[in-house]
């Protein structure tokens, strides 16, 4: 159970690791409020005691009602395709939309925010590199809105062996085949992961890459992230992130938007 529940909006919950997500916050005591497309889908895949708003990222507009009296935002986005589900209308866009309704809450209260992007999230030039460039840019968003925050960047999904349930927190990301040789991870683990970043005070402000090694989960994860070391104050990269993707190379609506946020944090 969670030392200090919180009320949880998640972001993506009907989603693989979002399903996973909101078990994994209802079992530890929290109030869990799911972001659905469809009332029926959602209570259809999600426990019986979800609380499910119906909004959408690429409708703004639907957003501040769900955001609203939320302590944490969980964001589990996975784009699955071009228009209105391309990388950088959901991944991207959606982040940027959440953190908005986030910024501008009317009761005041600023929620804390843990955002799953992906290992390999500062590869340039990789097959996979039009993706990640958008999830990228969502991470700056993050760093950029004042909110406290943490960034979590997971291996490749359930390619782990049955024994390699013990996490590895990783800075850097250094590891770029754009393959499961860069590390991998169970869902479930990656689930527990984000959860537990919530109300650890040691995650606060640090991104990581997580793979899994032959053992268990810890009992307790405070340890490991407080190993980690925090992002620089004011950058818009994680902590020894290479440097290769200048802010004065970006689109003129990144730039934007990133102003945006900086102004409203």
């Amino acid at each position: 159970m969670a030392h200090h529940p919180l009320t949880v909006l998640v972001v993506g919950a009907t989603g693989g690791i979002g399903r996973l997500v909101v078990a994994e916050a209802i079992a530890r005591g929290h109030t869990v409020r799911a972001l659905v497309r469809d009332r029926a889908k959602g209570a259809r895949l999600l426990p019986a005691d979800t609380g499910l708003v119906v909004g959408d990222v690429t409708r703004p507009e639907t957003l501040p009602a769900a955001v609203a009296g939320a302590d944490a935002v969980v964001l589990t986005l996975g784009s699955s395709g071009t228009g209105a589900s391309s990388p950088e209308t959901v991944d991207y866009a959606g982040v940027r939309d959440v953190l908005t309704a986030a910024a501008s809450p009317t009761d005041g209260a600023r929620p804390r925010v843990v955002l799953m992007t992906s290992i390999g999230a500062t590869a340039r030039g990789s097959g996979y590199g039009h993706l990640l460039e958008w999830k990228r840019r969502s991470e700056r968003l993050v760093r950029a809105s004042g909110l406290p925050y943490t960034i979590v960047r997971p291996g490749w999904f359930d390619l782990n062996g049955p024994g390699e349930h013990r996490v590895v927190f990783l800075q850097g990301d250094r590891r770029r085949s754009g393959g499961p040789a860069d590390g991998r991870v169970a869902r479930a683990d990656i689930a527990q992961v984000l959860v537990a970043a919530l109300t650890a005070p040691e995650a606060a402000g640090r991104t990581f890459e997580l793979v899994s090694a032959p053992g268990t989960m810890p009992s307790a994860l405070g340890p490991r992230f407080a190993a980690l070391d925090q992002d620089p104050p004011g950058s818009l990269d994680g902590v020894r992130d290479e440097a290769n993707m200048p802010l004065d190379g970006e689109p003129r609506r990144v730039r934007d938007d990133l102003e945006a946020v900086r102004a409203r944090a």
